[in-house]
């Protein structure tokens, strides 16, 4: 066995060390550990759950990347159609990563009942469409079939449904202008067949899900007529190359604008999370450093006595700096584990239970969510390890200032 690594285990092991002088200093030091590892974990696990819960929210309502006809009109509604009948469609095969590529339009309208309206945005999708992401946001009823026969099936918000008064099952009426102000407009029944809840309540607000035939018959245009093109990638940290990608390999009077873009001004929101989850982590780390210094100074000097001894007997000063540092190693060891403990049984609570609260119309999302991953869980403990030892180095030096002659005379 080590010979140092066999000293250290004697230390750690024995009563005295439990009850010595520096047992509160070395308690400090783990909870130190502890906390930071707790802290650490919790940032991580929030800020990148968030990030990815508002982007997969945004997704799902538009895509990775936009395919459409270049318009002068900034408005969402779709404005001169494009043909259906392209090369990158069904399948995008030019570019590698695409997985998914969809036909869909957008009319504004507004919503009648007897007693109340409301104007909003009817997104027209077809038989083509992913229904992935609205999956997980169906709170209520059952997702609209458009595979067969023109129907009036429509899928609502919840917040639009509890503004009108709807619920699953229900008939109402929205109205959709023509260009031409003085002719009637066009006026559909629609049903109810499901209620979705998002939890972005800017889009939830701003879109209901319907027929694309429907938007194509109003519109005056051919079967074959849509307004754009949705795509989706596997690799949402390629976007911006796939996005340069995807614009090459599409004809040049069309425009593609990837969904950072779109929305420029919620993604640079949540890449602040980035900054604020660096220095969390640094703090954290830098509070644990300066606790297990401490501890590790308290443990010298405690010793002073036994490390006179060994020098004394033959040992160098880098031998009994490695006695210290291992000892050192178990404390942080001891505070991950418990960090680790604590950290992953709240992640685990509030994914499963979703005991924290968030409000919707400030995060987008309705409770905290939690990214839960044995990568970065990894990474975080051998990163703090690493950087704590590397920290005691530097304290483990005064070993080398102790005389064994005053050492072993030091009371």
């Amino acid at each position: 066995m080590n010979f140092e690594f066999f000293i250290a285990k004697r230390i750690i092991g024995s009563k005295a060390y439990k009850s010595s002088i520096s047992a509160p200093i070395i308690k400090i030091g783990i909870a130190a550990i502890t906390i930071g590892i707790v802290v650490m974990m919790i940032a991580i696990a929030t800020g990148v759950g968030l990030q990815q819960k508002i982007r997969d929210k945004v997704v799902a309502f538009n895509g990775h990347v936009t395919i459409s006809n270049y318009d002068s009109n900034n408005s969402q509604e779709s404005g001169k159609p494009i043909s259906i009948n392209q090369e990158f469609y069904p399948e995008f095969k030019m570019v590698e990563g695409v997985k998914h590529v969809q036909a869909v339009a957008t009319k504004f309208g507004v919503i009648r009942t007897e007693t109340d309206f409301e104007g909003a945005y009817l997104k027209g999708v077809g038989a083509d469409y992913n229904w992935e992401y609205f999956k997980e946001f169906l709170v209520e009823g059952r997702l609209p079939d458009y595979t067969a026969k023109r129907n009036e099936e429509v899928l609502i918000s919840e917040y639009l449904a509890n503004r009108l008064n709807f619920k699953v099952g229900d008939n109402f009426q929205m109205v959709f202008g023509k260009d031409d102000p003085e002719k009637l407009p066009n006026i559909i029944t629609y049903q109810v067949v499901g209620l979705f809840n998002s939890g972005f309540q800017d889009l939830d607000a701003t879109y209901l899900i319907g027929d694309l035939r429907h938007l194509q018959r109003i519109n005056r245009w051919s079967s074959e007529d849509i307004g754009s093109f949705e795509v989706f990638i596997d690799d949402y940290t390629k976007l911006e190359e796939k996005g340069i990608e995807i614009y090459h390999n599409t004809p040049s009077t069309f425009n593609t604008e990837t969904i950072t873009a779109r929305y420029f001004s919620i993604f640079e929101w949540i890449k602040i999370f980035d900054k604020n989850i660096i220095g969390i982590i640094g703090i954290m780390i830098l509070i644990a450093g300066i606790n297990m210094i401490t501890a590790l100074l308290v443990l010298i000097l405690e010793r002073t006595q036994m490390i006179g001894i060994l020098k004394a007997l033959g040992s160098n000063n880098w031998s009994i700096r490695k006695l210290f540092i291992y000892n050192a190693s178990y404390l942080i060891l001891l505070g991950l584990l418990w960090g680790n403990i604590i950290g992953l049984g709240l992640l685990f609570a509030q994914k499963y239970f979703k005991l924290f609260a968030l409000d919707p119309s400030v995060y987008y999302v309705t409770e905290a969510p939690v990214y839960i991953n044995l990568g970065y869980i990894l990474a975080l403990n051998i990163g703090t390890l690493v950087l704590c030892l590397l920290m005691l180095l530097i304290p483990s030096y005064i070993i080398t200032k102790i005389s064994p002659v005053k050492a072993i005379r030091f009371n």
